[in-house]
Parts: structure tokens; C-alpha cells; sequence
């Protein structure tokens, strides 16, 4: 249960001003057809993070348990300092939409976009940290949503009332705190 609400509350929380959720304010504005939007964000998120989940399964199963510990502290202090780097939007991710209409622009731009970013290389690193990859993907999916349909459906208005410099800081000690805590073992000690 542990993976789930983490992977939920660090996800949603470093989601907030990252590429995807700017991608969401966009083509909410751009279409202003919430339901296709929020389908396609669902849908390209439990791919791109299901295969960062397996990704993240299969580390944990072929590097010894010390090396993994000392690759997943780095790499959650690494997110750390990530995610106290704002994301900008590309125009181009919502030219797709032309072609594909909202729901397919909306599934590709968001499967592209999630490739390489913080929160994907998060869902690698922490289905590897808990070896419960099917529960990490559920939270980072739940983490995604809960972002970004606020998004979809307050466009604008909403990103400019929310601190993002706090809620960076606050995913960012997050991750800190989880890179700190494997590097000195605490997973070990506490079965993780």
C-alpha cells in the first residue's frame, strides 16, 4: 500500500508545472473537450508508465541488491534537483492534433511527452525501489490524473493561482528524502 500512496503523492506533486500538465492546459484551452483529453491523458499514461514499471521490475531483478540501492539513491536525488527545473511546452506536441483529432493528439502527445521525463524515470525508479511495479504504475497513474484533469477542466486560471515554486520544493524534498533514505538502506531495514 505504501508503494501506491507514494507513487501517487510524488507523482501528482511533481507533475504540477511539468510539460505534461502544461500540454494539458493547452489542448484544454485549444479543444475545450474535457472528456476526450482526460481519456487520452489515461490511456497514454498506463502505457508509457506501465512499460516504465517493467522497466523498473526488470532492474530489480538483475542488479544485486547493493548496486540498485546506490542507482536509486542517486537517481531519486537526481529527481530531486530535476524537479526544481520548470518544463516548457513545445508548439509542435499540439500540432499532432490536426491529423488525429483530440483524443489520438492528446494520446500520442502525451505518450511522447512522458518519454524521458521526470515523472516516467520516477515510476522506473520506484517500481524498482518497492518490487511492486503493478502498484507503483496504479499510483503514478492516479498521481498523473489527479495533475492534470484540474488542468483539462480549470485551464489557465488555475496554474496561475497555484505556487509552483512551493510544490516543486515539496516533490523535490520528497524525492530527496526517499534518494537519502535508500542510500543508507532504509528499504533494506524496513523490507523494502
Amino acid at each position: 500500500m505504501e508503494s501506491l500512496l507514494v507513487s501517487t503523492g510524488v507523482v501528482a506533486l511533481a507533475e504540477i508545472g511539468d510539460k505534461t500538465q502544461l500540454l494539458a492546459f493547452l489542448l484544454a484551452a485549444r479543444f475545450k473537450k474535457p472528456l476526450p483529453i482526460i481519456a487520452g491523458i489515461l490511456c497514454a499514461t498506463i502505457v508509457n508508465h506501465g512499460l516504465a514499471g517493467a522497466l523498473g521490475a526488470w532492474i530489480t531483478a538483475s542488479i544485486t541488491p547493493e548496486v540498485l540501492r546506490w542507482v536509486l539513491g542517486v537517481s531519486f536525488i537526481g529527481m530531486a534537483i530535476w524537479t526544481l527545473i520548470p518544463d516548457k511546452i513545445e508548439e509542435e506536441e499540439t500540432q499532432v492534433a490536426k491529423r488525429f483529432g483530440v483524443f489520438g493528439a492528446t494520446l500520442i502527445t502525451f505518450f511522447l511527452a512522458e518519454m524521458g521525463d521526470k515523472t516516467q524515470i520516477a515510476t522506473v525508479a520506484m517500481a524498482a525501489h518497492y518490487a511492486a511495479p503493478l502498484m507503483v504504475v496504479i499510483g503514478t497513474t492516479l498521481g498523473m490524473l489527479i495533475a492534470d484533469v484540474p488542468a483539462v477542466f480549470a485551464g489557465d486560471k488555475l496554474a496561475a493561482k497555484i505556487p509552483m515554486k512551493l510544490v516543486h520544493s515539496i516533490a523535490a524534498a520528497i524525492f530527496a528524502i526517499l534518494g537519502i533514505a535508500t542510500l543508507l538502506g532504509a528499504g533494506a531495514r524496513l523490507g523494502i
